[in-house]
Formats: structure tokens, sequence, C-alpha cells
């Protein structure tokens, strides 16, 4: 990472043999979303994107996940700047990294406003510390969130908490987050959890894991009636895996649970 990067993006090899990514918020000391940080979010996303591993990890560093948004970003913006600012965030970031073709689990250690919170509602999986806090504060500037909050959170939480959350501001503790099925786990160490999680993804069946968010996806858009639609040629397609065949085999032959994955 050079002096004007302010994320570090990283990849390792489980023992299974299969890449993992580690996508880290290193811009000291709130970790706040000003120009650098999106710009160097946006150009890791997309090497992600043009070369997926099997697993992506997203954390921080230092005290807070992040502060949320550097206000300065929203000074002077017009109608059609504002617009355009969220539309080029969704485009860059928030889809791209749903759209990832495998598993990613986002870290969350302590306090998590704003941006960085909507871009762990994008995630797969969101887990927790117990001092974690997570807060959509953009009424103090007479905003509401504009990454895809929540209508995400809405998702998980249903759409009285979205609005609860939203408008008045509030922070919420990881364990209501949890709760209110936000948070998928709180662990005392949860940096260490979130990597045991996203290489356990990692040495999976990646293509079973892409099928699973692309059904899922479908759900999102159109319902249980789309997502039934598109499940048999979805899943259909993974008998022609390496993964597949692989596992059928190994399960007829030694029993469930010791098949190893490719990835193909």
């Amino acid at each position: 990472m050079n002096e004007t990067t302010a994320t570090r993006l990283e990849r390792e090899i489980t023992d299974g043999g299969a890449e993992v990514a580690t996508l880290t918020l290193a811009h000291p000391p709130l970790n706040l979303f000003d120009r650098a940080m999106l710009d160097s979010l946006v150009a890791d996303i997309g090497e992600l994107s043009g070369r997926p591993p099997r697993a992506v990890l997203l954390r921080a560093e230092g005290k807070v996940v992040s502060g949320g948004v550097d206000v300065h970003m929203f000074d002077g913006l017009t109608t059609e700047q504002g617009a355009e600012l969220w539309r080029t965030l969704f485009a860059q970031i928030i889809h791209p990294l749903e759209a990832l073709s495998c598993p990613v689990v986002f870290a969350a250690h302590g306090l998590t406003l704003t941006a960085a919170f909507e871009i762990a509602l994008a995630c797969d999986f969101l887990l927790a510390a117990p001092k974690a806090k997570f807060g959509l504060v953009e009424t103090v500037v007479g905003l509401t969130p504009s990454m895809g909050g929540p209508q995400r959170l809405a998702e998980r939480a249903g759409s009285g908490r979205a609005r609860e959350f939203v408008m008045t501001g509030d922070l919420y503790d990881a364990a209501t987050m949890a709760d209110w099925g936000v948070v998928n786990a709180v662990h005392d160490d949860v940096d260490a959890a979130a990597k045991e999680l996203a290489r356990r993804l990692a040495d999976g069946p990646t293509k079973a894991h892409a099928a699973t968010k692309k059904i899922v996806e479908a759900w999102r858009s159109g319902g249980v009636a789309h997502a039934d639609s598109v499940t048999p040629e979805v899943s259909g397609a993974l008998f022609a895996t390496d993964d597949l065949k692989g596992a059928v085999r190994s399960f007829l032959e030694v029993g469930p649970g010791k098949a190893d994955y490719s990835g193909r």
C-alpha cells in the first residue's frame, strides 16, 4: 500500500488450495469515505471483479471500521451532481460487490457508519464484535442513506425496522443487529472468526455458492416465482462442474463431508 492508497487488497491461498482475498479499509484515523477512499475501493473491487478469488473478506484497521462519509463530499453539490454521485457508487461499488461470483464476508470490529454499513449490507455475511455499533446517520446533514442501505436493511430486518433505523439516526449495537437478523453472528475475536469463515467458504464448492447467490438475487428482484423460474437452469448447470461430479463420487465411495473442491 502506498501513501495515497486508502485500502489494501491482499490474496492468500488456503491449505486446500483456494484463493481468499482480503480487502482492508486502511485510511486513518477514521477510515472516512472521501475521494481517496472511494477511488481506492473502486479500483480494488474492479480487480476482484476481473479476477475473482473463491472468497472475499472485507475488514478495517484502526479503532473504528469507519466514521462515515467525509461531509466535504456533499458541499455545494447540485441536484444532478448528487444523483450522479449515487449512480456512480451503485455502479462501481455496491452492484459489483454483490455480483461477485464468490461469498463475501464483512467483519465489523467497531463503529460502522453510513457508507461502510451500506457496503456491509451488500455482502453475503456480516459478522460483528460485541462492541461494534452501526448507524445510518445521514439525517445529521439532512440526507437519507443513498448507497442502498435502507432497502437492504429492510430486506434483512423488515421495513419498519429500516424506517426506525434511518429516521432516528440512532446507533444500534451488535446484539440488537443480530436479534434483527442483520448481523449473522457476534464474535469476541471477529477478525479471526471472519477469516476462518472466509477460508472455509473458499474451500467449498465455489460454483454452487455462485448459484445460490443467483437464486437469492432472483428472489430479491422478482420474488419466489421468479427465483423458481431461474433455479432449474442455474442449478442444472452445476452438473457439468468438476466439483459436483467429484463430490457425488466421494459421497458414494467414502460418505458425506469428505469431498475436496477445486472451484471448477
